[in-house]
């Protein structure tokens, strides 16, 4: 029997093996929920042996972030599968996000850490929703203007031209929320590349999403925009200088402003109607 047919038969053997199970009734188990049947499942499917050994490639370094995966057709004839099989083990590997399909270009290997800390992380701030915003201005707080001091000494010039280019692209905005929005962010994201510490870049990567939600939250708090510009540029001019206290603090009285405009009722109402940061 070749390995492809083994790997088949040992699908099929061990395709399902479960039981029914239920919570006792007790006082406990009044709740909501509590009593909910469940089955015990112990699978082995041949998509998830796919998923399995590329997992394992990701891990040994294999395969990285930017690797393009064999067409759909060669990899069903490397594994000896369908490709039905196939295509559930990339809907697999999205849902985990290890890999993203664009169409007509084909399936690239993410950055699959920064994709399942931020998908955690979106998961929590809705969850603990109104609390969530909260959370996340103290995490800022923690983080950023340790960033930024150092940034002020490792900081190189391409990360300092981008810098720039953000600070004049947010000048020109004017009342275009998205231009703003999306310069501010690659203004804070060249800061985390010009700490020189990759798991620094990955967690500010990781809550992108949810900075990106708060300053549409915040945009049209009346004057927040040209507030947040005196800062930016304080925080620049500091890291230009190679100034570390002074960055540090220029991002903290940064993160102040952005929590004070935070509280104003137009940030209060939601997207739409909305300051920056």
């Amino acid at each position: 029997m070749s390995s492809a047919q083994q790997t088949r038969q040992q699908s099929v053997d061990m395709r399902y093996s479960s039981r029914t199970i239920a919570s006792p009734p007790s006082d406990a188990s009044s709740r909501a929920g509590v009593r909910a049947v469940y089955k015990l499942v112990r699978t082995s499917r041949l998509y998830e042996q796919i998923v399995q050994q590329i997992e394992e490639s990701i891990v040994k370094g294999d395969l990285k972030a930017g690797d393009q995966l064999p067409a759909e057709r060669e990899l069903a004839q490397r594994f000896g599968v369908s490709r039905t099989a196939v295509r559930e083990a990339v809907k697999a590997l999205r849902e985990k996000g290890l890999v993203e399909a664009y169409s007509g270009r084909g399936t690239f290997i993410t950055d699959g850490t920064t994709q399942a800390v931020r998908q955690s992380l979106d998961l929590m701030v809705k969850i603990g929703q109104p609390e969530g915003s909260t959370h996340l201005a103290e995490v800022r707080a923690i983080l950023e203007p340790e960033i930024a001091a150092l940034a002020a000494v490792r900081i190189q010039e391409p990360e300092l031209a981008t810098m720039r280019e953000a600070v004049a692209a947010m000048d020109r905005a004017g009342q275009d929320p998205q231009i703003y929005i999306e310069a501010d962010l690659d203004f804070h994201l060249a800061l985390a590349e010009g700490a020189a510490n990759p798991l620094i870049l990955s967690l500010l990567d990781s809550i992108v999403g949810l900075l990106r939600e708060q300053r549409l939250r915040i945009f049209r708090v009346p004057g927040g925009p040209e507030r947040g510009q005196i800062h930016h540029k304080r925080i620049l001019d500091a890291v230009e200088r190679h100034d570390a206290e002074n960055a540090r603090e220029a991002m903290r009285a940064h993160l102040y402003q952005v929590r004070d405009d935070s509280q104003s009722p137009v940030a209060k109402r939601g997207p739409g109607k909305h300051s920056t940061h």
